[in-house]
Order: C-alpha cells, then structure tokens, then sequence
C-alpha cells in the first residue's frame, strides 16, 4: 500500500522549481563565456561576410567570357593579378582577363564568379603566379562567391537568450564582433557530508569508517551541471556541527547540498537544523531510490537566500536524488529551462524488475548501442539495485523509470530512460 505521506515526484519538482529565477547577469570577456548562459538576445555588431568574398582557391573571371569552356574547347585567359585574403584587390578583372584568387580573398572589381583552381591548368598548391590560365569549365555567375550579408546583416538577432556559449557560438559570437558578453553567473553550491563514519578521501580509515564519496560525486555532479563547488568537507553528528556547516554553506552558496542526516535516525539533524535556520518546504518523496529528500531555503544578510537540499546518504541515493532534484535547479539558476537536460529514450527491459509499490523507480540500467526497429533500446541491468551499490551506478548510462502503479514489470515491458551519458542544451 502507498504511504500517503509521500510526495509525488512530479509535484515535487514543480514545487522546488516554483520561486526559482535565473541569476543575475555579468559581462565577460568571450573566451571565459565558454559553458555559461546568454543572459540577454545577442546580435550581430558586423556584416558577415563584411564583403564578397571567393569560396575557392582560383581565378576570379566574368563568367560570359568562359560559358562555352570545356575540358575539350578551354578559354585561355591573361593573368593580371593576384588577390589572396586580408588583402585589397590591386586590379579589376578586364574583358579577356583574370585574377588569381585565394579562399577568403575579397571578389576584385568586374568579376562576377570564381573557377576553382582544379578547372584550370594552373598547378595547384604552391605555385608563381602564371601569365595566363586555360579554363576548362564553364561557371554561372555567382559561382564560388560568398556574398556581402549572406551569413548574417549587422543588427540581425545572432544568439537569443538562454543559450549556452558553445565553442561554436564562441566563433560565430567572435566573427560577428563580440569581445564580451552578457551571461548569467555561475551558481556556487556548497557541498557538505555528514556522518561520524566518514573520512575525507586518501586519509588512513578506522575500523569503522569509510571514505566520503558523497562529497566527491557531488561536486562532481553540480561541475557537470556547470555550476561551481564549494567543498566544505564532513559534519560529524552532532547538532552544533551540523549548525555550524550548514551556516558557513548558507552564507558561501547559492544552493547548498548536505548528504546524510535527512531520514529518521536517532542523529539524522540536517532536516530539523534545517527548520532552524530557515524553512523546509517539502520532505520525503515517492521515489525508489532517495525517498528521504529534504528540500527548503535560508535566508542570508545580504538580503538573498540559500536553496536548501537533503539528500539520502547512501550514494546511489543521493546521486539520483541530485539528477532528479537538484541539477534542475541548478539548470534554471543557469539561465536554462529547469529540467534534467537530458534525453528520455524508449527501452526494452532484457529482464525482469521489481520494486516498491507506490514509489517510482529509478532503475541503473545500461542501454544496447543498436536500436529496434521502431527506435527502442535494450535496457540490462547495471548490476544489484541496492543504494549503497556504486558499481552498478558506475556501469551505468541510464535511469529507466518504473511508474509507481507497478510493483514489479516482466522483461520486454517497454519503458522511459533517462540517459545519464547525454546532455542537451
């Protein structure tokens, strides 16, 4: 039977995502725009190209004077000239003459095509300029010629807002004449850990300790998700420590992350200090794994919040609680549409599965590198599904979702999956 206590996924999500807005923008210089968000539409401040210019290493020629040209009847043309890229032309093309060209040289005066240099009997490569030049192809006017605007006109709309400064938007932002741009700032999450049995990673281990892999796959994650960590290591359990490193998180972070603390354990604290220092929104959520999700905000003195989030600390839970929960969050502080940013693609289970009733169900799955014909995968099991099993988290590249009116699915049941190894903008 359900626990009604339990909040639906989706309506969880919406909830968190209800009051959050992108941040404020900052103007940076474009090679450090790489990855941000276009805070504002983005237009073009120079005509691309800025003139005609040749698509071709050839000659420049009117192309009345070579249409009867052909490999058998060639029109043999006087040379008078050479125009290569980042120069102006020094001559006019003449009736019964031609210019040598290279590719992105400006179009010289009454010329109206180009002939690549491989339709003439001129050498290719490195070579002196010749006296004259055999065409042995007949061209239409225009041919080869990239026109003046024929890219993009100064003032036309060039990037809109909201899109991430891809390493080709950097080119295409750079030729239209953008030294600087303006982008939403990057979020700063605070990343915490809590648990007396945790050890910061590379330190000797007690005999009853383990290493702190929650502080380290999430700063991982809140990189991926292109926002900035800010490690503040382990709380042990302890209601002050907790207090202390959930404060200094509150005033260093846009978001903070604390693992750990959030069921109904005898020294789980993060949730009620969370209550303390600000509010809880929402706790315990209809979902396999993950079900103790704590989700809030804290209010700081310079007069802006802290998003608040408890994740479980088994590490397959909080991984899956983050893809979930979090990195949307984080997408929409961006300056991106506050989704998972990834691709849901159809499986087929290649065995059965069983779950929870009631709680929807994230199942690590790996996916065939072939589709069926009508566009499906094959989802196998990453490995056991237990949420403390890294290994299968590891081999995984996708979450197949197991509705919450199931208990259990039979293989070749159809299902969605999340693919973990894909992002979109």
């Amino acid at each position: 039977m359900a626990d009604v206590s339990l909040l639906p996924p989706d309506e969880a999500r919406e909830r968190i995502l209800e009051d959050v807005l992108p941040l404020r923008a900052e103007r940076l210089p474009l090679p450090e725009a790489l990855g941000r968000v276009l805070a504002t539409d983005t237009h073009a401040l120079l005509t691309l190209p800025p003139w005609d210019n040749s698509a071709m290493d050839g000659f420049a020629v009117r192309s009345a004077e070579v249409a009867m040209a052909s490999a058998d009847t060639p029109v043999r043309l006087a040379v008078i000239g050479e125009v290569a890229a980042g120069h102006e032309p020094s001559v006019g093309v003449e009736p019964g003459t031609a210019v040598r060209v290279l590719t992105g040289a400006m179009i010289p005066a009454g010329a109206d095509a180009i002939v690549a240099v491989e339709s003439t009997d001129a050498p290719e490569g490195v070579a002196d300029l010749p006296d004259a030049v055999g065409v042995h192809e007949a061209v239409k006017a225009g041919r080869h010629i990239r026109v003046a605007g024929g890219d993009i006109r100064q003032g036309d709309l060039l990037l809109a807002a909201g899109t991430r400064v891809s390493p080709a938007a950097v080119a295409a932002l750079a030729a239209a004449g953008h030294a600087h741009v303006d982008v939403h700032r990057q979020p700063r999450v605070a990343v915490i850990a809590t648990g007396d049995e945790l050890v910061p990673i590379g330190e000797p281990l007690g005999p009853a300790s383990i290493p702190d892999s929650n502080s380290e796959s999430i700063s991982a994650q809140v990189v991926a998700a292109g926002a900035e960590p800010v490690r503040l290591g382990i709380a042990i359990d302890d209601p002050d420590a907790v207090r202390e490193r959930l404060l200094e998180g509150i005033l260093a972070a846009d978001v903070l992350v604390a693992t750990g603390g959030v069921s109904v354990g005898a020294h789980d604290w993060v949730k009620e200090i969370f209550e303390e220092v600000g509010t809880l929104d929402l706790w315990r959520v209809a979902i396999q794994p993950g079900k103790p999700l704590a989700y809030g905000s804290a209010a700081r003195p310079d007069g802006g919040h802290c998003i608040l989030f408890g994740l479980p600390g088994n590490p397959v839970s909080s991984f899956v609680t983050f893809e979930l929960f979090v990195r949307p969050v984080l997408r929409r502080l961006r300056g991106e549409p506050g989704d998972q940013g990834r691709p849901i693609v159809r499986a087929l289970l290649a065995e059965p599965v069983r779950k929870s009733a009631g709680r929807r169900a994230f199942v690590r799955v790996r996916l065939s590198s072939q589709v069926d014909e009508v566009g499906r995968y094959r989802a196998s099991l990453a490995g056991p599904q237990g949420s403390h099993v890294l290994s299968a988290l590891a081999s995984a590249d996708g979450l197949a979702v197991i509705p919450e009116g199931v208990a259990s699915l039979a293989a070749e049941s159809e299902v969605e999956v999340i693919r973990l190894d894909v992002e979109v903008a």
